[in-house]
């Protein structure tokens, strides 16, 4: 994730920031340029705004910016009343309610840091206006709750571009209680996005641009039965060694899902490497046994994917022993084998056009 600078007064703002801290001018996201700008009220209209350092352009905020669920901004002579990242959203938690509005705003954060990765790769977006069969719809759905109290729980999931997300996980103890339940070592609203929209661009990546054959090559046969691999990954567990070919337990249950994981972890990884270029992180360690690491590149910018993992493996590590300083579980628990990087590799290349 980029850092950006007011365009008044030239602070550090970041990109979750609703308005500078030191000049307090208000800030919204132009996704046009995947940039945080600042901006003034137009003395003209109302509700209408002006880049401070372009006020040729005239912009509104996103709708959802009544609930202060979002600060990013839409070209006020368009049609459009949400955002590029709001628009295509179905059911969204009740605002009206102070814990629907507290997880949708949480979601809602996780579903623009989405977007941003979309957007710096350009990646496939339809919504059902243009595509209505498999073009994206998020649904930020609440459990039912029946007569009798009990919880009918949301299940997360994907279906032709539609994809459901959980409203409750937006609560840590509800999320913390499905990762251990689930026995996994990672769980957040923005890995549920990431790997969601993962089966989105292998729809429109791989299956409908006719590379069905170079991803079998890497991840297998996905022709085979999708429930019954369900069924069996959960009745048998995975496979014995499973570690050294798949990034994740979930993974190993089909190849669809195996793709989805490795998409999402592109994405973990390029945009904390983007962070850590923002920042300048490099690592020097003092003993000869532990890698260097410089992140003084874009990593989005970047066509080989083992230029990426040689930068982030020592990074995580890094960052997993400060975790461990700090009485935290490793922030990355996961290790890049050579299979698993080959996987990667192929999810990175279809992201940056060169298969």
């Amino acid at each position: 994730m980029r850092l950006f600078r007011c365009d008044n007064c030239g602070n550090a703002i970041y990109f979750e920031n609703r308005s500078c801290l030191k000049c307090g001018l208000r800030l919204g996201f132009v996704s046009e340029e995947i940039c945080l700008h600042t901006v003034q009220p137009d003395t003209t209209q109302p509700d209408r705004w002006r880049r401070i350092d372009q006020q040729q352009f005239i912009y509104k905020f996103c709708a959802n910016a009544t609930w202060d669920v979002c600060n990013w901004l839409v070209r006020a002579e368009g049609g459009e009343a949400f955002c590029v990242a709001c628009r295509y959203n179905g059911l969204v938690p009740n605002a009206k309610s102070s814990d629907g509005l507290r997880r949708w705003r949480a979601i809602s954060d996780a579903q623009r840091h989405l977007f941003y990765s979309f957007l710096r790769w350009d990646l496939p977006r339809q919504g059902r206006q243009e595509d209505p069969q498999s073009g994206l719809l998020f649904d930020l759905k609440e459990d039912e709750i029946l007569p009798d109290g009990s919880c009918n729980p949301v299940m997360i999931g994907h279906d032709e571009g539609h994809i459901v997300i959980r409203a409750a996980e937006a609560d840590d103890p509800t999320r913390e209680q499905q990762r251990s339940m689930m026995n996994e070592p990672y769980r957040t609203l923005l890995g549920h996005f990431r790997h969601e929209t993962g089966h989105f661009i292998w729809n429109h990546m791989v299956r409908d641009a006719g590379k069905i054959e170079s991803f079998r090559a890497i991840f297998g046969d996905e022709s085979a039965d999708y429930g019954q691999a369900l069924e069996r990954h959960y009745r048998e567990g995975p496979p014995r060694g499973w570690g050294s070919n798949y990034i994740s337990f979930y993974a190993t249950s089909h190849p669809w899902e195996d793709f989805a994981e490795c998409f999402a972890h592109v994405l973990h990884i390029v945009d904390s490497l983007e962070t850590a270029h923002m920042f300048g992180i490099a690592l020097a360690p003092m003993s000869p046994d532990l890698l260097n690491a410089h992140a003084n590149f874009d990593p989005y910018s970047v066509l080989d994917f083992e230029r990426i993992a040689e930068v982030w493996v020592p990074l995580s590590v890094a960052l997993n022993t400060i975790h461990h300083s700090m009485g935290e579980r490793d922030l990355y628990p996961f290790i890049l084998t050579p299979v698993i990087k080959q996987k990667m590799a192929y999810v990175h290349s279809l992201l940056t056009r060169q298969v």
